[in-house]
């Protein structure tokens, strides 16, 4: 299978850069945070606690995939309740599955999340490793809150993140780290532009040029 695995912090850019090269390559691209982040709001909205693995796990069993289109799910709330379901053993297992198997599309696949290259697809051909500052992460989302009419203040946001960066780093199962052979890239001082650029030359280099002009 040809899958281009792309990991990294929130509000690193991830999700945009996954977007252009599955467009570049015709490939599938899932964004896998959203499964999680729909896991997470499905417990809150039920009245549970993110954090308890039974609610999780619950709703897991319950997930409707057509739900991924929900605007709620890029929400802070969401956001924030997705960090702490996905440290569950048990709701990591069970989405497992549906990622692998979203993988080994034809003629590719590209997957966004935090654990991609590392336990979803070890063997992918091309892994990245998006990052960013936290204050430049932080200004990303207090700025992409605010386009969409959410109350935002700054310094929440960077706490939230921080917060958030924490929990991913230290869970036991499946902490947020680079692979081994992935391309790092800190889109600091980058442009959406210049980050696909630079992504493009190393993909290119591991399973060749986009069949689709970018």
């Amino acid at each position: 299978m040809t899958v281009i695995a792309i990991d990294g912090t929130a509000a690193s850019g991830k999700g945009t850069l996954a977007r252009r090269l599955a467009d570049a390559y015709g490939f599938d691209h899932l964004d896998t945070g959203l499964l999680y982040r729909a896991v997470g709001l499905a417990v809150l909205r039920a009245g549970g606690d993110p954090e308890d693995p039974i609610a999780g796990l619950a709703a897991v069993l319950a997930l409707d995939l057509g739900a991924l289109g929900d605007q709620d799910l890029r929400g802070d709330a969401a956001a924030q309740a997705a960090s702490r379901v996905s440290a569950i053993p048990g709701v990591r297992t069970a989405l497992l599955d549906f990622q692998r198997a979203f993988a080994g599309r034809k003629p590719g696949a590209v997957l966004d999340g935090r654990d991609i290259g590392t336990v979803i697809c070890p063997d992918a051909p091309a892994k990245v490793f998006v990052t960013a500052t936290l204050e430049t992460r932080a200004e990303r989302r207090w700025k992409e809150l605010l386009q969409r009419g959410h109350e935002a203040i700054y310094t929440e946001v960077f706490d939230d993140l921080r917060q958030r960066d924490e929990r991913d780093r230290r869970r036991a199962v499946a902490p947020l780290v680079p692979a081994s052979d992935a391309f790092l890239l800190d889109t600091s001082q980058l442009t959406a532009d210049q980050v696909f650029d630079q992504a493009l030359a190393f993909v290119s280099r591991r399973i060749g040029p986009p069949r689709t002009a970018t």
